[in-house]
């Protein structure tokens, strides 16, 4: 099979949506309602992709302002179509955030600090923008645990092609689990840093649901799948489909947890 670099891209936001984002959409209020923040924050999220978590932010915690930055024009232009005037939507890249220092009280990420090249930088500049005092704060997706709906996918493509083990997102995103997680929030200089996780149970109607976001091209995992020959691609989809246990009425159920990490800009920083 097909081993080449496979794209990280995410540049068109409904095959997100299929794919990734209608699980982020229900694991972001888990989130938010850990971080328990008050009202009337000044808000930043920092590739904030579709706006899966600044429309929970909008939705749950009464932001004095929200501002998204995102480095996607599609995902821009959809997160704009979502949430309207409510969000202020920033091109930008998470390494040099367009803003100001010390103008937000809360600064997060969901499902982006494993996709950065140098994530010491990115941090960095999260701490930036952030007042002292202030809230920094992720979550990440258990690419090597339980997040079963990847996990699987690779699972399955290594079983048929050891050669593709380097491309499971389990074994490229270290960082993807909470010891890893808190090193580098206390590396970067954060203080009161905890860690904990997110879960919900993703259910699909049947297979097909299951399989056909991964025929979308956006991500990892479908890339690679998009990037077999017509015949590969088939032999992972019946591997797929032997592994995942339908129930009665054709639904298959899996576990999608993400670790969430946070922590305090300290008051002389």
């Amino acid at each position: 099979m097909s081993t080449g670099p496979v794209s990280d891209t995410w540049e068109r936001g409904s095959p997100y949506e299929n794919y990734i984002g209608r699980w982020s959409r229900r694991i972001a209020p888990l989130f938010l309602s850990w971080l328990d923040q008050p009202a009337n924050r000044r808000w930043l999220d920092v590739g904030c992709g579709t706006g899966a978590l600044s429309a929970a932010v909008l939705d749950r915690c009464a932001p004095g302002r929200l501002i998204g930055v995102e480095p996607s024009a599609g995902f821009r232009t959809l997160a704009a179509q979502n949430l309207g005037s409510q969000l202020v939507v920033l091109a930008g890249d998470a390494a040099a955030l367009p803003l100001d220092s010390r103008t937000c009280d809360v600064v997060v990420s969901g499902l982006v600090l494993n996709f950065v090249p140098d994530l010491s930088k990115v941090l960095a500049e999260m701490m930036r923008v952030a007042v002292p005092g202030g809230t920094i704060a992720a979550y990440v997706w258990d690419y090597a645990g339980r997040m079963e709906i990847i996990k699987s996918f690779w699972d399955a493509a290594v079983s048929l092609d050891q050669a593709a083990s380097p491309l499971h997102e389990g074994v490229r995103f270290p960082v993807c689990n909470p010891s890893a997680l808190k090193d580098a929030f206390e590396r970067a200089g954060l203080g009161r840093v905890e860690t904990t996780s997110l879960e919900v149970t993703a259910e699909f109607a049947d297979f097909e649901d299951y399989w056909g976001p991964f025929l979308g091209g956006q991500g990892p995992a479908p890339a690679y799948a998009m990037s077999l020959s017509e015949g590969k691609r088939a032999a992972l989809r019946a591997r797929l489909e032997a592994a995942l246990r339908a129930g009665a009425n054709h639904t298959i159920c899996l576990p999608a947890r993400a670790w969430a990490v946070r922590g305090g800009k300290r008051g002389d920083a």
